[in-house]
C-alpha cells in the first residue's frame, strides 16, 4: 500500500531524512519509533505530500510522487495522495465554529463532492464508532482533549482513505484520555485499516503494531515485528531508545 524509497529531505542544508526506505502492506499497522529529531514527523508529512522532499520516491497505491517528475504530474499526485491518505496530528485542528458533525462532514462534502445527506449518514456512523454519537451537535471547545482527538480520527476516516497516518496522536493528552484514543486506534488496527503511527507509547506499539520501524539520525536503523524489536533488538540505538522509554 505504501512504499517509501530512498527519501532524502533537507531543511536549510541540514539533512533530516537520509535515504529512508520502508513499506507498509495493505491492512498493516506500522509503527515508527525514535528519539526527538529523528525525522518521524517529517517522514509522515512526506508520505502525505504535506512536505516536499529532495530525492527518492513515495508511492501510495497507484499514486506516486518524486521530485524529478513534471510539475503538473506532481500537483496531480499530491492531490490524489491527500485524498487517499488521512492524517491525524498531535493537535486536533478542528474547526471551532463548526459542530462535531460538521467537522466530520466537511471533507466528504467539499473535497469529494458527495451530498450532505450521504456525508451526514457517514459522519453519524463514524462518530458512533469512536464513541461520540451523543456529541454530534457539540462544538469542539466543549469537548475534552481525548474527545476532540476522537473527532479528528472520525474526520480522517470520513474520506474513506486507503491509509491513515497518526503523528503522536496522544502526546497532548493525559493518561485517561490517552487510553480513550488508543482504544479507538486499536479497534481500527484490528479491523484491518492500513495505518502508520508515530508514537512514544511503547506498550501500545508492542500490542497493536504488525511491524515496527526505528528511526535514528534520519535513517531507518532497524525494522521488524514487535517481538523482534522489543525482545531482541539488533541495533545499539534501538536498545538505547527502549531503555530510555522504560525509564520515562
Amino acid at each position: 500500500m505504501i512504499y517509501v524509497d530512498e527519501v532524502v529531505k533537507r531543511f536549510n542544508g541540514t539533512t533530516v531524512l537520509s535515504g529512508v526506505s520502508l513499506s507498509v502492506m495493505r491492512g498493516e499497522t506500522a509503527a515508527i519509533i525514535g528519539g526527538s529529531g529523528s525525522g518521524k514527523s517529517t517522514l509522515l508529512r512526506c508520505i502525505n505530500a504535506l512536505e516536499t522532499f529532495d530525492s527518492g520516491r513515495v508511492r501510495v497505491g497507484e499514486h506516486s510522487l518524486a521530485p524529478g517528475d513534471r510539475e503538473a504530474s506532481q500537483d496531480a499526485a499530491r492531490r490524489q495522495l491527500r485524498l487517499r491518505v488521512g492524517m491525524v496530528f498531535q493537535q486536533f485542528h478542528l474547526f471551532p465554529h463548526m459542530s462535531v458533525m460538521e467537522n466530520v462532514m466537511c471533507g466528504p462534502v467539499f473535497a469529494q463532492g458527495i451530498s450532505r445527506d450521504e456525508a451526514a449518514g457517514r459522519a453519524r456512523r463514524l462518530l458512533e464508532r469512536v464513541g461520540l454519537a451523543e456529541k454530534v451537535d457539540a462544538r469542539p471547545g466543549t469537548l475534552s482533549g481525548g474527545q476532540q482527538q476522537r473527532v479528528a480520527i472520525a474526520r480522517a476516516l470520513a474520506n474513506e482513505p486507503a491509509a491513515i497516518l497518526f503523528d503522536e496522536p496522544t502526546s497532548a493528552l493525559d493518561p485517561r484520555m490517552t487510553g480513550e484514543v488508543l482504544a479507538v486506534i486499536a479497534d481500527l488496527a484490528s479491523s484491518g485499516q492500513t495505518m502508520v503511527i508515530v508514537s512514544h507509547s511503547m506498550g501500545f506499539v508492542r500490542r497493536s503494531a504488525h511491524r515496527v520501524h526505528v528511526l535514528a539520525g534520519g535513517e531507518v536503523v532497524e525494522s521488524g515485528p514487535p517481538e523482534q524489536i522489543f525482545e531482541g533488538a539488533g541495533h545499539a540505538q534501538t536498545r538505547e531508545l527502549l531503555a530510555q522509554a522504560q525509564l520515562a
